[in-house]
């Protein structure tokens, strides 16, 4: 890996932005990586969840700018083959079936918003700062979109997509995009909190929790999702995990996944 650090220990992987010279902007290499590296961490079973964490004194700063340069220059075509790339590593991030925790120890801005946005559980410093700042740049932020709407909502997004100010961690926290705010002495402390909370569970049932929500989220309830929902509860009930959670709970004891 030229642009990441991986480190892979207890059932987590830590996946590292490690591009601090130039405060962790990505581009088409980084972007190339990270897509790989969530694919192969999805399809490893000894693997219960993943930290995203950066070096150095910032998370990301959004886009290269020796990319943004030859990015100017592409034709539409070669901007839509780009565009889809840096769509692709979203998405695979968003739907990796295991749970992703963004670790902010630093400023995020621009893109770098739409790689926190598309984790399960945020948490950042105090003094982070946030932006999405495509606007100063007479661009928007397209691709990162789905992700950050869905993570701060609509009315903050419709505020800071047009303004492009600058936020804090608290108002991140105020608006949902971050669930939790720490110090920088406590910032190790809770994710590992939480990344044990998360290892403790049952795999599949993380897995299929994952998916509820994305699968429910903004959805009309309608007879179909109604009946979806009642599907879904049967099938884990019936699975094999579901039957030893319920076994383990009933006998006073530990369930084999935390064997």
């Amino acid at each position: 890996m030229e642009t990441l650090s991986i480190e892979i220990a207890n059932r987590l992987a830590t996946v590292t932005l490690n591009r601090p010279e130039v405060r962790n902007a990505f581009n088409e290499t980084t972007i190339a990586e990270i897509t790989r590296v969530f694919r192969d961490l999805d399809t490893n079973d000894s693997i219960r969840a993943i930290v995203l964490a950066a070096n150095g004194p910032a998370f990301c700063a959004g886009a290269d700018l020796n990319w943004m340069k030859k990015m100017a220059d592409y034709t539409h075509e070669e901007n839509l083959a780009d565009a889809g790339q840096l769509a692709e590593m979203l998405h695979t991030i968003y739907s990796c079936s295991k749970p992703v925790v963004a670790k902010v120890q630093g400023d995020c801005y621009a893109g770098g918003m739409g790689l926190v946005a598309a984790c399960d559980i945020v948490v950042s410093v105090d003094t982070a700062n946030f932006c999405l700042s495509e606007v100063k740049l007479g661009l928007i932020p397209a691709t990162i979109s789905p992700y950050v709407i869905k993570a701060m909502g609509e009315s903050a997004a419709r505020r800071y997509f047009i303004t492009a100010e600058r936020f804090t961690a608290a108002e991140a926290h105020r608006t949902g995009f971050v669930h939790e705010v720490v110090t920088a002495e406590a910032l190790d402390g809770k994710v590992a909190e939480i990344v044990k909370a998360l290892c403790s569970n049952s795999p599949n049932a993380v897995k299929q929790a994952k998916r509820l929500v994305q699968d429910v989220a903004s959805r009309e309830v309608t007879p179909a999702l109604i009946a979806a929902t009642v599907e879904g509860i049967a099938q884990i009930r019936a699975s094999e995990e579901g039957r030893e959670g319920v076994r383990s709970f009933l006998e006073k004891r530990k369930p084999n996944w935390l064997s």
